[in-house]
C-alpha cells in the first residue's frame, strides 16, 4: 500500500462528526479519497435505508458517504451475495452400519482478498475464501474432513460440536497443527444440533482467526428424532422450502495490524449489501445462520429496522431463546438463528447493521429489499 497507512482512528476522524447510525452509510471511503490514487467518493442520501443507486441530498442538505465503485468479486473468486445462500453438502455415501457419510475437502492457503474497493488484504484462507464454504449436514451423520494445508504457516481446522480429544485441531492436544504441505483427516459424528462455526487454532490465534480462517457449520436437527418443529430446519423436508435462509458471518479486518480493525462487514465485503440488497420475498420467513467471529472487538452486534425477530442462541434448541426482540450481542465464537417475517408489510428496504456506531461506518451495514411474492 506504498506506505500509506489505513487506522480506524484517522478514519473516524475523517468522516462527518456526529453522524447518526441510522443515516449513516460509513466514513471509509473519506480517508481512501485523500489517498494517491484512490477513487473520489459520491455523495447519496442520509435517508434511512436508502442504497447508493437510489440516492440523492436529503431536505437538510446533509449527505452521508460511502466507498465508491465495487469490489471485483469475479476476480477475488467469491461473491458475498452468493455466500448467503451457499450450503456445502459435501460428498454422500454409506457406512457399514447404514449411517450417511459426508465427506469435505478443505485446503489451506494464502491469499490477497479485497475487503471494500481499492483495500486489499493479506487473508489465509479456506478454499480461497472468506469466510471459508458452509459446511451443512444432519444431525447423527458422520463427518469426515479431508484437510490439507496448502499455506505458508502451521494451520488447523476446530469444529465447534462434540467431538475426540484427538480431533480436536488444538496446538498440544490429540492431532496439532498441520505443517505446510501436509495433510489430516477429521472425523467425528454430528452433534449437537444447531448453528457453529469453525476456525484455525494455530497460535498466535489472534492472527490465525484474523486473518480468514474461519467458516460456518450447520448441523440440521433429525426429524426423525425431534418431530415436526425440526422439519423446517432441513432441507430434505418440504416445509424447509417456505424458509428463505441466509448465512451471515460477522467478521472485521485490522488492515496496517496495530491491533484494531479498520473495516467491519457482513462476510467480509464492506457495504456489500448496501450496494447489493438482500432480494426477500415478503411472504415467506426468513432464517439467519448468524456468527460473530470479529477479532480484537470484545463483542458484535446485529440490529433490525422496522420489524423484529426470534432468537435461537447456538441454535441448539427448537424453542426460541428470545422472543420479538431487534437487537442481539454476540462474543466472539458465538452465534445464533434468527427467525423473523414481513408478511404484511410494505414492500421497501428495511436496513440491519450492528449497533455499535463505528462498526457502521466502517462497513457493517445493509437492507433487506422486500419484494411482492
Amino acid at each position: 500500500m506504498n506506505g500509506w497507512r489505513l487506522s480506524r482512528r484517522s478514519l473516524l476522524r475523517a468522516g462527518t462528526a456526529g453522524a447518526a447510525v441510522a443515516g449513516a452509510a460509513g466514513t471509509l471511503a473519506t480517508l481512501l479519497s485523500g489517498r494517491s490514487g484512490a477513487v473520489p467518493l459520491a455523495p447519496h442520501s442520509g435517508t434511512e435505508g436508502t442504497p447508493p443507486q437510489q440516492a440523492g441530498h436529503d431536505s437538510h442538505g446533509t449527505t452521508a458517504m460511502m466507498t465508491v465503485g465495487d469490489v471485483d468479486t469475479v476476480a477475488m473468486g467469491f461473491d458475498p451475495s452468493a455466500f448467503l445462500t451457499a450450503f456445502d453438502y459435501g460428498h454422500v455415501s454409506r457406512l457399514p452400519d447404514g449411517r450417511t457419510l459426508r465427506e469435505y475437502r478443505i485446503v489451506a492457503g494464502d491469499k490477497e482478498i479485497e475487503i471494500a474497493p481499492g483495500v486489499f488484504f493479506p487473508a489465509w484462507t479456506y478454499n480461497g475464501q472468506v469466510p471459508g464454504p458452509t459446511l451443512r449436514c444432519t444431525e447423527g451423520e458422520r463427518v469426515r474432513v479431508h484437510f490439507t494445508n496448502a499455506g505458508t504457516h502451521p494451520h488447523t481446522i476446530h469444529f465447534h460440536g462434540i467431538h475426540s480429544a484427538y480431533m480436536d485441531g488444538v496446538a498440544g492436544i490429540g492431532r496439532g497443527a498441520i505443517n505446510p504441505g501436509e495433510g489430516f483427516v477429521y472425523e467425528f459424528d454430528a452433534y449437537p444440533y444447531g448453528c457453529h462455526l469453525y476456525h484455525c487454532h494455530a497460535i498466535p490465534l489472534k492472527r490465525h482467526i484474523h486473518k480468514g480462517l474461519y467458516g460456518a457449520f450447520i448441523i440440521d436437527p433429525d426429524p426423525e428424532r425431534h418431530g415436526e418443529r425440526a422439519r423446517s430446519r432441513h432441507p430434505d423436508y418440504p416445509e424447509s422450502r417456505e424458509w428463505q435462509e441466509f448465512v451471515m458471518v460477522m467478521n472485521a479486518f485490522d488492515t496496517n495490524f496495530d491491533g484494531e480493525n479498520e473495516v467491519y462487514a457482513v462476510n467480509t465485503v464492506a457495504f456489500h449489501y448496501m450496494k447489493h440488497p438482500v432480494r426477500v420475498e415478503r411472504d415467506r420467513p426468513i432464517r439467519i445462520y448468524l456468527i460473530n467471529i470479529t477479532e480484537f472487538d470484545p463483542l458484535n452486534s446485529f440490529h433490525l429496522h422496522g420489524n423484529f425477530f426470534d432468537y435461537y442462541d447456538h441454535g441448539t434448541m427448537l424453542e426460541p431463546t428470545l422472543r420479538t426482540v431487534d437487537t442481539i450481542v454476540q462474543c466472539q465464537g458465538q452465534r445464533g438463528i434468527l427467525e423473523m417475517s414481513f408478511a404484511g408489510f410494505e414492500p421497501g428496504l428495511y436496513m440491519f447493521h450492528a449497533h455499535q456506531s463505528e462498526f457502521v461506518e466502517l462497513g457493517w451495514m445493509g437492507v433487506f429489499e422486500v419484494v411482492d411474492s
